[in-house]
């Protein structure tokens, strides 16, 4: 069985910020990265374990193509997503969501 995902409610701004600052570069770059970031989601349900963790109970899984990481706790029936974070924003700012 497949463990439900559960999001931070911050997660969605985290989304649709990379989403438009790859839109506003060029049309269709943002339609990329919402695909690198589901191909991940996918990723992480087929299995979850693969990243290691990098903070307390937290993992990273990275994107493909883009500068940008998944943070996620596992728990027995579900992934907790933190934060999807560029590379080079402060950390800080998904740990204050573990």
């Amino acid at each position: 069985m497949k463990a439900a995902f559960v999001f931070h409610p911050d997660v969605e701004g985290d989304v649709d910020e990379g989403y438009d600052w790859y839109e506003r570069r060029r049309t269709g770059l943002g339609e990329d990265f919402l695909a690198a970031v589901e191909e991940v989601y996918a990723r992480l349900q087929m299995n979850p374990q693969a990243h290691p963790r990098i903070y307390r109970e937290v993992r990273r899984a990275s994107a493909r193509r883009f500068p940008y990481g998944i943070f996620y706790r596992l728990h027995a029936d579900r992934i907790e997503i933190l934060a999807v974070q560029h590379s080079r924003q402060d950390a800080s700012r998904w740990q204050s969501r573990a």
